[in-house]
């Protein structure tokens, strides 16, 4: 092999050992063969790792967010499940993020508590509004038949003894995720949670007005997996208009941040991911979202409620004993619930999740509405 200059005179060439003699000239260097098969294989791995380290900072939210997966995501329909929601009526609706991106969401309401008292002259206490935000690699239609059923276990006046009020689920697919436009980055979906909370209160004022005789709103954040640190950036850094303030977070089947997912998903040595956390551009950091949460000047922290998939596959149990005993140390209200047999996309696919999840909604609307 011959190494040349720009001018095209050999500096040095390498020669094998093929014969047991070594030819000596002031021209050449000579390697044993033994020597060089090394050296090679270890240039072509740096040379490997390196590109790939570039294509993570590079590429980087094309490798941890998913739009596309299943092939089918973002062409569902949500009547194509609608004979499986229970007679829970879900329209599909726009928002528009701060940067002007079109966000698409699936809306549902019912009536909760005593229906009679509904328009008799009474006045609902409060309207709740739960925000959801949903997995990486998922769409929301498919996931409206589980939701509805929710729906209807958090609706049974005979178990939840709720005063009459209704109950709205905003279910917000991200930019890029269904039929939303844009493209995925923690920055845009910051934008598009606070879009959501933004309809929200536009939609409460459209519809009561702003009157002291007007039902107080409640919001909830519901996300899973990915969409926990949605949920805790919006609770954390999120512009959120003063008069709904997010009263209790549902955190199911959350992780630390991505770099605590890096190392779990990338675990050997030699993989590079793990090793770039410095450049990511993505945290979705619920560790140190809850510090700031605790730490924010406001009188009435939000309740916290973990839900733990048993046989989760992808996040470790250990995720969510420190997202558990954060709260405790911070002074956040907590709960943890674990959904036995449970792997990590299927939690509400259970019906002992199911059931957990409603029963942790009519607790925080009952504790809201305990508060004032």
């Amino acid at each position: 092999m011959s190494l040349s200059t720009s001018l095209g005179r050999p500096i040095a060439t390498v020669r094998m050992h093929c014969s047991g003699q070594w030819q000596h000239s002031p021209w050449c260097i000579h390697i044993p063969t033994v020597l060089w098969t090394p050296v090679y294989y270890t240039g072509l791995l740096l040379a490997l790792w390196t590109w790939k380290c570039l294509m993570m900072v590079v590429f980087q939210n094309k490798i941890i967010y998913m739009p596309g997966v299943p092939p089918n995501a973002r062409s569902e329909r949500v009547a194509d499940y609608a004979h499986l929601c229970g007679g829970i009526r879900w329209s599909e609706e726009r928002t528009r993020a701060a940067d002007g991106t079109d966000i698409a969401m699936a809306v549902a309401t019912i009536s909760l508590g005593n229906t009679k008292y509904l328009g008799g002259g009474k006045r609902a206490p409060a309207h709740a509004y739960v925000l959801c935000f949903h997995g990486n690699a998922s769409s929301i239609p498919p996931r409206l038949p589980d939701l509805s059923w929710v729906l209807r276990a958090v609706s049974d006046s005979k178990t939840t003894n709720l005063p009459a009020m209704q109950l709205t689920f905003v279910c917000l697919s991200y930019r890029g995720y269904w039929t939303s436009r844009g493209r995925p980055s923690e920055k845009g979906f910051r934008l598009d949670a606070e879009a959501g909370v933004q309809w929200i209160a536009q939609q409460h004022e459209s519809k009561y007005g702003g009157g002291k005789e007007s039902p107080i709103p409640i919001l909830l954040v519901w996300g899973q997996s990915i969409g926990s640190g949605v949920a805790t950036n919006l609770a954390a850094t999120g512009r959120i208009p003063a008069n709904l303030p997010i009263q209790g977070m549902i955190l199911e089947t959350p992780f630390l941040n991505v770099r605590a997912m890096l190392e779990t998903l990338y675990p050997q040595k030699w993989l590079p991911y793990r090793y770039l956390w410095p450049f990511l551009r993505n945290h979705l950091d619920s560790w140190e979202n809850l510090g700031s949460i605790a730490s924010a000047s406001v009188e009435k922290k939000p309740f916290v409620y973990i839900m733990e998939a048993k046989r989760d596959e992808l996040v470790p149990q250990e995720h969510t004993e420190k997202l558990f005993q954060s709260c405790l140390d911070l002074g956040l209200p907590v709960e943890k619930e674990t959904v036995p047999f449970a792997y990590h996309t299927e939690l509400i696919a259970r019906g002992d999740g199911k059931r957990t999840v409603s029963q942790a909604l009519v607790r925080l609307i009952r504790r809201a509405l305990d508060s004032g």
